[in-house]
């Protein structure tokens, strides 16, 4: 395949007109670090929202996607579709908190909550651990899977190697490097405003594009439409819902021992930290937040990231990732079904612009993850420990460098990185029983700063040991188990430690307590000693509601994603019933949403 002019031209304007979002947003970005790192919190709750959605599209997802469904069938995507319940927690009890503790990231709000050098040291570890290691982690693994998506689409660029500052890198990923090194310029340029503009743009063209390619590869004769996959695929693969069974059994389909049943469904999304589905709503998910205009703004910017990230995307990924398996039969490779099906049926012009729609999706990923990094080495480390004294400018100066540098060190990653197959799994694992804490901290006084250092600290224990020892054949029992079983072990440790930690350790100070029950006004039991110490201090959440709407918004979710997939594949009665029962959801949650008071000053409701 020979990318032709018009391909090429398309190409250059999507770069083009990115590189103009970037320029149009450079003096407003150089203003202060708050216009830098969360747009001075005056950001609308389509924009938050919708940059959110393009963050979670990296490269690496529609590959990824497709991987499932070739091994799994469509119920594989239960990997990621479990955490619907912890995104929609989010929504209604964290991202309105989020908004109202007005801190610039989510490892200063560590030191809002918590007090003295416990707080300090937990800060400081969370900005490297967060901002250094994980970020460039992940910049590696959606650096690879462009690196992939360049091997397919440009066989040439997979064949040579290069030498680029003493490391030896495939072609394709030296291309690769240096569409970092590009977005770490407009990035730098433009901070979160910036970023976030381009997101919203580069976001229509990664959509539209896997729109076009569901549509030209459904008109394939060898595919022919949606009957044409139902016909042509086993009736399994079309499963909504895992099996509960023996694997063995069940080729084709995901199956599930209860026991993994129960984890995927009722642990794996509260218990484990994962970028963009945290248990509380932190990393770059509260940067959005933060930068929300008010706490209404915040809600909402995280409900429309929930519908759109589990019910937009998914369908046109799966609909390409079933008609690959149709015309590549025991690909070795499935992950690489996806672009193979852009490679050999779109036409010129179309093909460049799904290339367009790849390097969009791989940008926006990158462009946020070193924002929210830079973000945390700034603002959490150096403006912190470093040097405290510096004026604003000095801080835009000093994150520009930095933006910099960790796309640097990120390009150094990538290439230490063999695959990304296994990464999810492990990322989810060495953060078992992290995501309570997250979650608690915000609504029981008694967590204090070394509840929440034990819970970071022991699952990576956990992994390496157990990690160390089935190496060295002698595996752990329970710790070793396969994905997602081995979460009971690793959240039971992890849970008993930060719990021990929490009751054989002071308190945190009264007054920081009192501080911050004042300016979040958190509800619930778990905060009544503080609350009574705070009679005027009111309206509070309340938690009976907020319930109630939890529970709407995962039916909402779930109905509506499941109902889009029966209309497609032949189960339109289901569908409809799914579709309707989802309007229904939302009607509710409108009513009660609009019953709620609102305060003037926060843009927050009231009791």
């Amino acid at each position: 395949m020979t990318l032709t002019w018009i391909d090429w031209l398309i190409v250059a304007a999507y770069l083009a007109l990115s590189f103009g979002i970037a320029i149009r947003y450079t003096r407003r970005a150089g203003k202060s670090t708050s216009e830098f790192f969360k747009a001075g919190g005056n950001m609308p709750w389509w924009l938050a929202g919708t940059s959110l959605v393009a963050t979670t599209f990296a490269a690496d997802t529609p590959l990824a996607v497709t991987e499932l469904v070739a091994r799994n069938g469509i119920a594989g995507n239960w990997l990621w579709w479990n955490a619907v319940a912890g995104g929609i927690l989010t929504v209604f009890f964290f991202a309105r908190l989020w908004r109202r503790s007005g801190v610039m990231t989510d490892v200063e709000f560590v030191e809002l909550r918590y007090a003295g050098k416990p707080a300090a040291a937990l800060r400081g570890i969370k900005a490297v651990y967060f901002g250094l290691l994980l970020n460039c982690i992940i910049i590696g693994w959606v650096s690879l899977a462009m690196e992939t998506v360049l091997k397919v689409l440009f066989p040439a660029l997979g064949q040579g190697m290069v030498n680029v500052a003493g490391l030896e890198m495939s072609q394709a990923l030296g291309v690769t490097a240096l569409l970092v090194l590009m977005v770490a310029v407009y990035s730098l340029m433009s901070g979160l405003w910036g970023v976030t503009v381009t997101d919203v743009f580069q976001f229509i063209i990664a959509m539209g594009g896997s729109f076009v390619l569901a549509f030209v590869a459904l008109g394939r004769p060898e595919i022919g439409g949606l009957a044409g996959l139902r016909a042509r695929l086993p009736e399994e693969t079309f499963r909504m819902l895992p099996t509960i069974g023996d694997a063995a059994q069940t080729a084709g389909v995901l199956a599930l021992t209860p026991l993994a049943f129960v984890a995927y469904i009722g642990m794996q999304w509260w218990s484990s930290w994962y970028p963009g589905a945290e248990p509380g709503g932190g990393g770059y998910v509260a940067q959005r937040f933060l930068s929300a205009k008010d706490e209404r703004h915040a809600m909402f910017a995280a409900l429309w990231f929930t519908i759109a990230h589990y019910c937009l995307r998914p369908w046109p990924w799966i609909i390409v990732a079933l008609a690959s398996m149709v015309m590549y039969p025991g690909l070795e490779v499935p992950r690489e079904g996806f672009v193979m099906v852009m490679r050999d049926v779109l036409p010129a012009g179309l093909i460049g612009l799904l290339f367009a729609a790849f390097l969009a999706a791989f940008m926006s990923t990158v462009a946020t993850q070193l924002n929210w990094g830079t973000s945390y080495l700034v603002n959490d480390l150096w403006r912190r420990f470093v040097r405290t004294e510096g004026d604003e400018k000095y801080y835009v100066r000093v994150s520009r460098w930095m933006t910099f540098a960790l796309a640097l060190v990120g390009i150094v990653i990538t290439t230490q990185l063999d695959t990304i197959a296994g990464a999810w799994e492990l990322i989810l694992s060495a953060s078992a029983g992290l995501g309570l804490v997250l979650i608690l901290r915000w609504y029981w006084w008694r967590v204090n700063a070394w509840s929440e250092l034990t819970a970071t600290v022991v699952p990576i224990v956990v992994a390496l040991v157990a990690g160390l020892m089935q190496a060295a054949g002698q595996p752990l029992p329970g710790f070793s188990n396969p994905f997602p079983t081995n979460l009971f072990f690793v959240v039971g440790v992890t849970t008993a430690s930060w719990v021990l930690a929490t009751f054989l350790t002071k308190p945190t100070d009264a007054a920081r307590l009192d501080a911050f029950f004042r300016r979040v006004r958190p509800g619930g039991p778990g905060w009544k000693p503080v609350a009574e110490r705070n009679p005027d201090v009111g309206p509070t959440e309340r938690l009976a509601p907020l319930a109630v709407n939890w529970l709407l918004g995962i039916g909402l979710v779930y109905c509506t994603l499941f109902g889009v997939g029966y209309l497609l594949f032949g189960r339109p009665t289901t569908g409809l019933v799914l579709l309707a029962i989802a309007i229904g959801s939302a009607a509710l949650l409108w009513r009660f949403i609009g019953r709620e008071r609102v305060d003037p000053a926060t843009g927050g409701s009231g009791a």
